[in-house]
This record gives C-alpha cells, sequence and structure tokens, in this order.
C-alpha cells in the first residue's frame, strides 16, 4: 500500500455552529462546502486550512460524550504546527481560550502546549 498523504480529519461536534465558528474564527480555517443531510438530520462542513488540509466538521443528532483523558482510546488529539508558540498562546488566551502551560518536547526540544475546542478535543500547538 502506498499512501499518498492524509486526505482530511473529520471532527464530530455537539454543537456544530459553535465548532464551525471555533475553527474558522480561533484555528483559521476557511470554510469551503456545506451540506444539510435531511436524512441524516446532520451538518457537514469541508473547512481548509492553508488550502492544503480538510477538517471535516459533522453534527450528528444525540452523539454521545467523547470519553476524558488522560489517556483514552482513541485519537489523542490534532497538532497544529506553528513558527511562534508564545505568541499562537497569547492569541488564544487573547480570544479567551484556555491554554494550558507551554512545554518543552523532552524528545525533540520544541516548544508546545495544548488547548481545546468547545466539545473538548484536545488540540496542541507545536513548534515549526
Amino acid at each position: 500500500m502506498l499512501i499518498n498523504r492524509v486526505h482530511h480529519i473529520a471532527i464530530i461536534a455537539s454543537d456544530y455552529e459553535r465548532s464551525k465558528r471555533f475553527y474558522v474564527e480561533v484555528v483559521g480555517c476557511t470554510l469551503e462546502a456545506e451540506y444539510f443531510r435531511a436524512e441524516r438530520d446532520s451538518w457537514m462542513g469541508k473547512l481548509a486550512l492553508n488550502a492544503e488540509y480538510i477538517l471535516e466538521l459533522f453534527s450528528f443528532p444525540d452523539t454521545p460524550p467523547r470519553r476524558s483523558g488522560p489517556e483514552a482510546l482513541g485519537l489523542r488529539h490534532l497538532a497544529f504546527e506553528v513558527d511562534d508558540v508564545p505568541g499562537t498562546r497569547a492569541e488564544l488566551l487573547g480570544t479567551g481560550v484556555a491554554c494550558e502551560e507551554l512545554r518543552v518536547d523532552p524528545n525533540t526540544h520544541k516548544a508546545m502546549f495544548f488547548f481545546r475546542d468547545p466539545d473538548g478535543l484536545p488540540l496542541e500547538i507545536y513548534q515549526s
């Protein structure tokens, strides 16, 4: 099997509009397309990040909550690379997003920190 790249990352939100605003206004994605699938009572938004990555944002009625960590089975977190980790943290804090303290990855010695999306999905900012 030869995989070219990751095509998209899918996220299920409890409140589609709230999460769409977060990923557009806070994370910096652009809304490329949006569909309402009546047969599933479900929204699907195609969010682009830097014209390279796609986040698919979904809503479904009555979804169970995400099992909390610290190390729950499944996707652990989604990491975004930036040039200025402390500056990005300050920017997020300025918009009211709670962020963990800055850390240094013990293996790569790169700066990083975690924050959460509106449904508690762990997101990481990582030094380029």
